[in-house]
């Protein structure tokens, strides 16, 4: 009923995963895509508010003079909360109760479609119109995600751009010079598995990584590799079975013998226990006996 709405853009097209507007209430997805709006140009306005300080540097002067206040005072981020008069938070209500009452915003009016009459960035031409309110759009959803990681980066340090150096209790110290801790993300923890600083737990952790991560690069060659070449021959003489007729992909599995499975566990088991038993790492993936390419 929406597909064709403003924001269904690639690549994910019309996203609504927990199914909002699954009813088709068209009264209800214009409230949404309304406050949608709403917050998309506040948090756009909210990031800039957090850079620019930072880039640009502060006004000159004060900021209440009858405080002796000035600009410069004020920090940047979470941090200037605390330092804006009572005076100012009531300037800043007063303006947000004025944007909202000044105009009709109810159903059907062109406020409520988020159309105040701010016309510098529009255009008469209806496709440039379409293309820059659906980049309003982008660009707002891109900003609600930026200003909360920013709110939860400066919660954390202190810091308005997230200094990682100031937040020394972080649990995650214990391994952020390990193996794995690459930018863009560095100690990617998101469910604060480690959180707990646990050296035994985090090594048995990454051992798991790196055998899954080596078996599924086998795998995803064992997917590649036959689209270009098979072996010749059979898979199972006994049951005629070529390599051939077997075919690619999850379709395989139910062409593989019981006894290819049966040989598949038996190769599993010795690796698993035989060659590279778990009590013989020197540390997590490596074994003494692995040889050259795993060959021993």
């Amino acid at each position: 009923a929406f597909e064709s709405e403003l924001g269904v853009q690639a690549p994910l097209g019309f996203w609504d995963p927990i199914g909002y507007t699954a009813d088709g209430d068209a009264v209800a997805f214009a409230r949404r895509r309304q406050t949608e709006l709403k917050h998309g140009r506040i948090a756009m306005l909210a990031t800039m508010g957090y850079i620019t300080p930072e880039i640009t540097g502060k006004f000159p002067g004060y900021l209440a003079p009858s405080m002796g206040l000035k600009f410069q005072d004020v920090p940047n981020g979470l941090a200037a909360i605390s330092k804006v008069p009572a005076a100012g938070w009531a300037q800043i209500l007063a303006y947000m109760s004025f944007c909202e009452i000044s105009q009709d915003q109810s159903a059907g009016t062109a406020a409520a479609a988020g159309d105040f009459g701010f016309k510098v960035l529009t255009s008469s031409d209806p496709a440039e119109k379409t293309k820059k309110l659906q980049a309003e759009l982008a660009n707002g959803r891109l900003a609600m995600m930026a200003i909360m990681g920013m709110f939860f980066q400066d919660g954390l340090t202190g810091s308005a751009w997230g200094d990682w150096a100031l937040y020394t209790d972080s649990p995650l110290r214990a391994f952020e010079n390990e193996l794995g801790v690459q930018a863009p993300v560095g100690f990617f923890d998101p469910m604060g598995l480690c959180k707990d600083g646990d050296v035994d737990a985090f090594k048995r952790r990454r051992t798991t990584e790196l055998k899954n991560g080596r078996v599924a690069m086998l795998a995803c060659l064992g997917y590649i590799v036959p689209e270009y070449f098979r072996f010749p021959g059979y898979c199972s003489p006994s049951l005629g079975v070529k390599f051939e007729d077997v075919p690619n992909g999850l379709a395989a599995i139910g062409k593989v013998p019981g006894e290819g499975w049966f040989q598949w566990i038996v190769f599993m088991g010795a690796i698993e226990k035989g060659l590279y038993p778990s009590e013989t790492m020197t540390s997590p993936g490596n074994y003494p006996n692995g040889g050259v390419l795993g060959v021993p």
